[in-house]
């Protein structure tokens, strides 16, 4: 069965493990870990994708697990947006761990009008284009990527999923059509930011794009650049 939230726990992770290894070395060392503690290892993501952001989701952020850390920093860099401060004000001002949205905002993921299973996927999606938005997964690197998943240990459904999301093209105009409310809209570029550390031309074209599509105000932008920022540090080489 597709797991949608369980893929975005998988995608907040960045760390590799296994590197220099075989294909089959590498994914058995990421089942494992990800049997372990899924959200601090990123193994899916590893598998995936083979993250190389050199970044990972770090603290509190991690805690809540993919979807309540997704809607937890959309609202509070909302909230930094709406208080008028600087972005890098607003971060500095901000203490404690990262909280779920409050419950009667439209930032609750079971608030979702198309369902939390539904938005799940969407967010799955956008992470997954934001992710192919630099042009390197190629047809050699999705066979690779093909092949890592069947000696994975991930369902089938699952496998299925995320092959039909890599053959298929980025639909730009699906995704922020998908996002219904104002709120989804900020979650949507927040997962997509999340999910890369746009350091070419194609990866911060993309987020650009993407944030013209969904009509998002430059400076409520930058405070999002700010709080996913804030929770991402450097990992180990």
């Amino acid at each position: 069965m597709l797991d949608p939230k369980k893929i975005l726990d998988d995608f907040l992770g960045s760390n590799v493990p296994g590197v220099g290894t075989s294909v089959r070395d590498t994914a058995g060392k990421a089942t494992q870990l990800a049997k372990d503690n899924p959200l601090a290892t990123g193994a899916l993501a590893a598998i995936l994708l083979g993250t190389g952001t050199g970044r990972e989701v770090a603290g509190s952020a991690l805690k809540l697990g993919g979807l309540a850390a997704v809607a937890g920093l959309a609202y509070k860099a909302y909230q930094n947006y709406q208080s008028g401060k600087a972005p890098a004000e607003a971060t500095q001002a901000s203490t404690g761990e990262l909280a779920p949205p409050p419950d009667d905002s439209s930032f609750r993921p079971e608030t979702a009008p198309q369902g939390e299973h539904e938005f799940a996927l969407v967010l799955v999606r956008a992470m997954i284009a934001a992710a192919r938005a630099d042009g390197m997964v190629d047809e050699t690197e999705k066979a690779r990527i093909i092949e890592k998943l069947s000696l994975s240990g991930i369902n089938s459904d699952t496998q299925e999923f995320l092959k039909n999301e890599l053959s298929s093209p980025v639909d730009v105009d699906g995704l922020v059509a998908a996002a219904v409310t104002d709120a989804q809209k900020v979650e949507l570029y927040t997962a997509s930011r999340l999910a890369i550390d746009p350091q070419t031309r194609a990866e911060r074209g993309y987020l650009d794009l993407l944030a013209g599509r969904l009509k998002l105000p430059d400076n409520l932008i930058d405070h999002i650049e700010a709080t996913v920022a804030d929770v991402k540090v450097t990992s180990p080489a």
